[in-house]
């Protein structure tokens, strides 16, 4: 799991940075966007939106991060979703738990 994607989405809801209602298909940032992502904000930036590290890939290549959840400007919910869904199908535990633990924050915020 990738703790410093969990904090900066914690971050990015609590600013209110977030989406509740789109369609993770057509959000999730494509090949295109994640170049253009890395060659303004680097590696380090560029990691902070993915929940997983893929410890057998090489750190500066993209194949290393994995369960996206938003588009390198807000958390989509549906990207949450989505990551949860995949990492308990592939028993990530940890990562469809912190999944989990950033839906019901969002979800309480949506509530207040």
């Amino acid at each position: 799991m990738n703790s410093e994607a969990v904090k900066h989405a914690k971050h990015l809801i609590k600013n209110d940075d977030y989406i509740t209602d789109t369609d993770w298909s057509a959000s999730q940032p494509d090949a295109d966007e994640e170049n253009k992502e890395l060659d303004k904000q680097g590696w380090g930036e560029f990691s902070k939106w993915y929940l997983g590290i893929d410890t057998d890939s090489s750190k500066k290549t993209k194949g290393r991060w994995e369960f996206p959840y938003g588009d390198f400007k807000k958390v989509h919910r549906a990207g949450v979703i989505a990551a949860k869904q995949r990492a308990a199908q592939y028993d990530h535990t940890e990562i469809a738990q912190a999944a989990d633990e950033l839906l019901q924050i969002l979800d309480k915020r949506e509530e207040a």
